[in-house]
């Protein structure tokens, strides 16, 4: 019959409570490490799927937004109202983000290189349409641009999104060239010169 195996740490032969203990002790060990194991393969299945799906999903680039048809939309506008409407003369960097007769107003929004410029003839307005328009705030001044008087609004807060304005009359309409904080003051100068002679010439056929 075997004699029992000398365990070096005892120094003396294991009890057969001791060699329980050391083989479910043992068991124990290798369950923890294969569960751990089985972790990382799982991580690493799902970053394999996670890096298919990225790679595999085509994203491409989004498509360009078409710029506004401001002639066209003019016409419409000019259907509508019975007459001739303003078309800003602009440099060619300026995008027309967009050109709409709306609620009895003809409306241009242009993108400078930085901020936005918007332009409203408003058909037939009613007294009081600007100050409406802007706040209720009144003029800060007048200023003559390509020999057109304008009124100068240096709004002290921002009306829906603009904070400086210029604006005029052609016959029983109203023009407003708006701009917002970030524009460059010398945008509104830009347009009310391009808007000159048409302005002189709707004054004159609404006469």
């Amino acid at each position: 019959m075997a004699r029992p195996r000398v365990v070096a740490e005892l120094g003396r032969p294991e009890t057969p409570e001791e060699t329980a203990a050391r083989k479910a002790a043992s068991s124990q060990r290798y369950r923890s490490s294969k569960t751990f194991r089985n972790l990382i393969a799982a991580l690493i299945v799902c970053l394999g799927i996670m890096a298919v799906v990225y790679l595999g999903v085509p994203r491409g680039t989004p498509a360009d937004i078409p710029e506004a048809d401001v002639a066209g939309s003019a016409a419409e506008a000019e259907s509508t109202a019975g007459h001739g409407v303003v078309v800003p003369k602009v440099p060619s960097d300026w995008r027309a983000n967009s050109a709409l007769v709306e609620g009895g107003e003809w409306r241009v929004v242009y993108a400078p290189p930085r901020g936005f410029v918007e332009v409203t003839q408003a058909f037939s307005a009613p007294d009081g349409w600007v100050s409406r328009q802007l706040g209720g705030y009144a003029p800060t001044e007048t200023t003559t641009i390509a020999g057109i008087e304008w009124d100068v609004y240096d709004l002290p807060a921002d009306v829906q999104k603009i904070d400086y304005a210029l604006a005029t009359t052609i016959g029983s309409d109203t023009v407003i060239i708006g701009l917002a904080e970030s524009t460059e003051r010398t945008a509104a100068t830009t347009v009310a010169e391009g808007l000159g002679d048409q302005i002189r010439t709707l004054r004159e056929e609404a006469r």
